[in-house]
């Protein structure tokens, strides 16, 4: 492993990806275009989805990337805990109606299989337009995609917060 001079692994995905530039450049397009705020779906709801998408797939480096500067955005340590599964998320009364479905459209989207029970959906096109669905759901798959690609490639968290908590999967 490269190592920086405070003995912090360095980030290895622009490394790793630099074997196969097709990667690195399509990776890089779809970074560029997903979406950081929007007329309806504020900065924080994005903020929200990503931390959510990040800690539902389990990434050290997209929970570290994803945590960084997060009270900016007006997220609370009781929502960050609910967003960890720590406390329950109707628990936290800061969170709005639409907050909280997005949030849980995160958690359906990072897990595996999907799977998307109408009434869930009916909620969610109550709450939301389809553009805003489109947002929502393109957001959360990006989060996915950079879980699953830089978990498979060893990627460590590259040091963006300073704290990279993950709840234990252990029984």
């Amino acid at each position: 492993m490269d190592q920086q001079e405070d003995n912090r692994p360095r980030s290895f995905a622009g490394k790793a990806l630099a074997w196969y530039p097709k990667a690195a450049i399509s990776s890089g397009i779809m970074e560029a275009l997903v979406a950081h705020k929007d007329a309806k779906l504020d900065k924080r709801i994005l903020k929200l989805v990503r931390l959510q998408a990040s800690f539902t797939a389990a990434c050290p480096f997209c929970i570290d990337m994803n945590f960084h500067e997060y009270e900016q955005y007006g997220i609370t340590a009781d929502e960050i805990s609910a967003l960890q599964g720590r406390i329950e998320i109707d628990e936290v009364k800061t969170f709005s109606r639409r907050e909280k479905i997005a949030m849980e459209y995160a958690q359906l989207i990072s897990h595996a299989p999907l799977s998307f029970p109408p009434s869930f959906i009916e909620k969610l096109k109550a709450s939301f337009t389809e553009r805003e669905i489109v947002i929502l759901a393109s957001t959360a798959a990006q989060v996915n995609y950079w879980a699953r690609l830089l978990q498979a490639l060893g990627v460590p968290p590259a040091g963006f917060s300073e704290r990279c908590e993950l709840r234990s999967t252990e029984l």
